[in-house]
């Protein structure tokens, strides 16, 4: 059976820098996916950037400034780093899995969901036979709270007390698989 992980926390807990160190830390397992951060002008949060794994290609998903739609808030979301960036490591993960391959995914989100390609995807990888470890907002969500309902699921509270030893764990956990 797979591993199904979602990384649950409230913003700033640290979901994403467990999941940049859980993808540093792996040795014996492919890892495919993304992580996401805040972008910052003068103390104020201005926007948030895609990353691919890896120090892959980066790209600005969300600003104040881009016009939408869709719009996620005070955000106007750039749809096309999901289709360019986000998504087409994850469709062929979804189609075609190599052996032994982990998606990790920074986040399951609002803004990332509003892509249509990108949301179909990630259920067809929860129905495939790959492991997951994926972040979420403990802010409840439609699509969110559907995975984390599922029996397979294993949810995880990213805290301040866990969050630095929680890559490491997580490592350990899958290098054995």
């Amino acid at each position: 059976m797979p591993t199904r992980i979602l990384l649950e926390g409230r913003p700033g807990s640290g979901k994403t820098t467990v999941i940049r160190r859980l993808a540093a830390l792996l040795r014996t397992r492919r890892s495919v996916g993304f992580t996401t951060e805040e972008i910052r002008q003068g103390g104020t949060r201005v926007g948030f950037a895609l990353e691919t794994l890896g120090g892959g290609p980066r790209a600005v998903l969300a600003h104040v400034d881009f016009p939408g739609p869709p719009r996620v808030g005070r955000y106007g979301v750039d749809l096309g780093v999901m289709e360019r960036l986000a998504w087409p490591p994850l469709r062929s993960a979804a189609a075609d899995p190599a052996p032994g391959e982990l998606v990790l995914i920074d986040e399951l989100g609002r803004m990332e969901l509003t892509c249509t390609a990108f949301r179909d995807t990630v259920r067809s990888l929860f129905e495939s036979d790959i492991d997951i470890v994926a972040t979420v907002h403990a802010k409840s969500d439609p699509f969110t709270d559907a995975l984390k309902r599922r029996a397979d699921i294993e949810l995880v509270q990213v805290t301040r007390a866990n969050r630095d030893t929680l890559p490491a764990d997580l490592a350990a956990r899958l290098e054995s698989r």
